[in-house]
């Protein structure tokens, strides 16, 4: 289990775009990782809508919002165009990822999430036990309030 102040597994996965989407080069940003069971499920429609709208609070706070599902880049291209997604949608398809956050059980992806600082430390870590429930917007942002600004913002990659 990943826990505050352990250093964010590195990972590689696909992107909703096709493209590779690699952990360690997004030093220099934040990156609040948004583990969520599928695409189109009631819940985590909920959850990712909500950060959808909320979306501007994480920019203005330097934070990139990734989603990661074992759905494929398919099923999150048509998600996230349905939705209007802003961020990017990621396939952790065999759960490697998942597995090395602590964000995989017995039934597929938990419910979680990890904000990773600019310097690539995790500096929030919530894995939900039961799936219905999730991390609502107003108490991630405040968490990254009380990180307070980065010192340096790169620019964020395309989505």
């Amino acid at each position: 289990m990943i826990a505050v102040g352990d250093r964010a597994p590195d990972f590689d996965l696909e992107a909703d775009n096709g493209s590779r989407f690699k952990l360690s080069l997004q030093r220099g940003r934040r990156v609040l990782l948004v583990f969520y069971p599928g695409d189109e499920t009631p819940v985590c429609t909920a959850q990712l809508c909500e950060y959808r709208d909320g979306f501007e609070d994480y920019r203005e706070l330097g934070v990139d919002v990734v989603g990661i599902s074992r759905d494929d880049a398919e099923s999150h291209r048509k998600f996230k165009a349905r939705r209007s997604l802003p961020f990017k949608l990621l396939s952790d398809s065999d759960l490697a990822v998942a597995r090395r956050y602590g964000a995989a059980g017995l039934l597929g992806m938990k419910r979680a999430v990890f904000l990773v600082d600019e310097d690539g430390l995790v500096r929030y870590a919530h894995v939900e036990a039961v799936a219905l429930f999730r991390r609502r917007h107003e108490e991630l942002i405040e968490v990254v309030r009380k990180l307070g600004r980065p010192a340096v913002q790169r620019p964020a990659d395309a989505r």
